[in-house]
């Protein structure tokens, strides 16, 4: 099978608990006090590099030797060896060469198949189903995991093994026997179906929830990387009260919902993969990592507003004093390279429905997925019109009934520009970035922004352009509260997502508080907010060759659930562990800019696996105990729409024939809504490519 228990058992302990944005782990957890088992190098069995497996452990060398690298970074120091109990060789025990053998079946096909003369090792497929899904199964498989913080060790099935409690009891009392730690072995659940039946287990197999581990878990590696920059210790308050320049590190003492560009983060408190400061950190290569008690530790006290150097690494983090002059030294080598942005096409002038917008010869279909060739020449022809985020929605016209989404259509970026040019406001810009105090004094930079936003909203707008709007809302969407939403030419690009640099807002034709002009202008100016402009500062893209078209289709007041998720498993970067990871909330409630306290649904769902699990991370305090966000239907219903999206944009975005391991995942974002009395529906509003892993 996969590489299930070791990297599963990484991801579950690196955030399990724990909820989005500040939420601290379960207060009732507490670490084990588990003392640690003595190793007698005397005892070490010393096996060469190369041995398929050992039959006992001696000593910790032995256990190094056979132990296989992590697959995710999300947690520091934590090695596993693959197991398999033969219970047709009366339950042997086979502590399997992890590095040479990366699945059980490789090594089971290898060393206890015929040529052994032993019965067969099915195929693969049937492998998979009958070890861990069969009662009357052959082999007892999982892994021992040591988790160096901790100091635990523990014994873990895969989260949709559905061993009985006789057999998890007989594998690992067996590990137990044949381990010189097995006197400290604990039984580690994976998943909530592994803990039910673990809750039937004897006495004498101590059970370690995953909440207990992870309350001993201080450092938390969010993005991984090398930086320099001038430590600067920071409240979350005083984050967006002050100002940050993109050669700080700063040092907070919660998770902020936002943050402008930084050379690297440090929070006190524990992040979620897809909070936005880790979104941003991953599009923008920034190291981040999480230090429990950060904003108190002595060591980078002693360094506050010194240059240094931050290294953020998977299993451990140092930092260091450097001077001004080799701080300037490791800038000038590691600014990011300029970003171009394609050019703009301010000739196209047309309302262009959604289903329209891209130009490829032959209708896809999932079946049938693009070329990639031939859809970057779509996306390259659509985005400097109509802007990245409406050109990738368009694919999802040819995805069918698997991907819900609603009906929309784009305003070109034609209109902006008209805007601007017609009130002089391209004038005013063209000014603003000439002015070197405008360049050099941040908070006079952040006045004159704010100025320019409102005089783009205030500005008079072409009332032919406006007449044309109302006239496509009044024919097409008749009666219907409307989103506009922006698509830029900066955004929804491959390697560099945007994610959260432009505002949308809600314009409604029946409703004189929303008038669709102001919800039209708003999101214009949204493209000179301080945090987008300072983020294309930093990349080095040209502000004058930025250019905002608008995605518009119906808006979603009173969604029953909205949340993101990503088509790949974000914790296991090598693909060997498939499945969607998803962060879901009831109602309006952000998932990605949520409020102090609340949580949310975060689980992996493994929609390939046999009887697709879902593995919670942690859970919504917004709906009752017990309860889940989403129904098993929707879940369903959600995990085919991720799979239509990441098999139809995978000749785009996937990875390449000579990197077939190459992390891939596009980023989607999704709300149930339904009518009084309705059951929810699903309806997909975004997909974009997913700026990647930093490893």
């Amino acid at each position: 099978m996969l590489r299930v228990a070791i990297s599963f058992s990484i991801f579950v302990l690196a955030i399990g608990g724990m909820g989005c944005g500040s939420e601290d782990p379960p207060a009732a957890a507490s670490p084990p006090v588990i003392d640690g088992p003595v190793d007698d190098p005397a005892l070490c069995v010393h096996p060469a590099d190369d041995v398929p497996f050992l039959s006992a452990i001696g000593c910790l060398d032995d256990f190094q030797r056979l132990a296989s690298e992590p697959l995710s970074a999300q947690i520091s120091g934590a090695r596993s060896v693959k197991t398999v109990i033969d219970r047709m060789q009366s339950d042997s025990v086979h502590w399997q060469n992890s590095k040479t053998y990366k699945i059980h079946w490789e090594f089971a096909s290898a060393h206890l198949s015929i040529a052994q003369g032993l019965p067969p090792v099915p195929a693969l497929a049937d492998f998979n189903t009958t070890q861990y899904q069969s009662p009357s199964r052959r082999f007892l498989l999982g892994a021992v995991t040591w988790y160096t913080e901790p100091n635990v060790w523990a014994y873990e099935i895969a989260p949709y093994d559905t061993a009985s409690t006789e057999q998890i009891t007989v594998a690992f009392k067996a590990l137990r026997d044949s381990a010189w730690f097995g006197s400290h072995l604990v039984f580690h659940p994976t998943s909530e179906a592994v803990a039910s039946v673990a809750a039937g287990l004897p006495d004498d197999v101590p059970v370690i929830s995953t909440a207990e581990l992870f309350a001993s878990i201080t450092y938390q590696p969010a993005n991984l990387g090398i930086t320099t920059g001038r430590l600067r210790f920071l409240t979350a308050e005083e984050l967006h009260e002050g100002e940050v320049h993109f050669r700080d590190i700063v040092v907070l003492d919660h998770v902020p919902n936002d943050i402008g560009v930084v050379a690297g983060i440090i929070t006190a408190q524990h992040q979620t993969p897809l909070s936005h400061i880790n979104v941003l950190s991953q599009n923008r290569g920034t190291p981040n990592m999480v230090l429990v008690g950060a904003f108190e530790n002595e060591e980078l006290r002693t360094l506050d507003g010194q240059w240094v150097t931050l290294d953020v690494g998977p299993f451990d983090w140092s930092i260091k004093g450097v001077s001004a002059d080799e701080a300037e030294q490791w800038w000038q080598q590691n600014k990011p390279a300029p970003l171009g942005v394609p050019t703009l096409d301010v000739e196209t002038t047309e309302l262009r429905d959604i289903t329209q917008l891209l130009a490829l010869e032959t209708a896809p279909t999932l079946d049938d997925p693009p070329d990639g060739a031939a859809m970057r020449a779509a996306l390259d022809k659509a985005i400097p019109a109509y802007g990245g985020k409406a050109s990738h929605y368009a694919g999802f016209t040819y995805m069918g009934e698997a991907v819900p989404h609603p009906k929309a259509f784009a305003i070109p970026v034609h209109w902006y520009r008209a805007h601007m040019e017609a009130n002089n406001l391209d004038a005013q810009v063209t000014a603003l970035l000439a002015d070197e105090i405008f360049k050099s004094d941040t908070t006079y930079r952040r006045a004159q922004l704010k100025l320019l936003r409102e005089n783009i909203a205030a500005a008079p707008i072409d009332p032919a352009f406006l007449d044309a709007v109302h006239a496509k809302l009044d024919a097409d969407y008749p009666g219907v509260r409307m989103r506009f939403r922006s698509s830029t030419n900066a955004e929804d690009l491959d390697g560099f997502t945007g994610a959260g640099l432009y505002t949308s807002k809600t314009g409604d034709p029946a409703d004189p508080e929303r008038p669709v002009a102001d919800a039209i202008r708003k999101v214009w100016a949204s493209i000179w907010r301080f945090g987008a402009f300072e983020e294309r500062q930093y990349r080095s893209i040209d502000h004058e060759a930025v250019g905002m078209a608008l995605l518009v289709h119906r808006s979603f007041p009173d969604e029953e659930a909205n949340g993101v998720a990503l088509t790949a498993n974000i914790f296991d970067t090598s693909g060997l562990e498939p499945g969607f990871y998803v962060n879901v909330q009831k109602g309006e409630e952000s998932v990605v800019f949520p409020q102090p306290g609340i949580t949310t649904d975060q689980f992996v769902y493994q929609f390939h696996q046999p009887g697709q699990p879902v593995i919670f991370i942690s859970h919504s305090n917004l709906v009752g105990e017990g309860e889940t966000v989403l129904t098993l239907d929707q879940t369903y219903e959600l995990g085919a729409a991720l799979d239509a999206i990441h098999r139809f944009w995978g000749p785009t975005y996937g990875p390449p024939v000579d990197e077939p391991t190459r992390f891939y995942a596009m980023d989607v974002e999704f709300k149930f809504d339904g009518e009084p009395g309705e059951p929810p529906a699903l309806f997909v509003k975004q997909a974009r490519p997913h700026p990647g892993w930093g490893l």
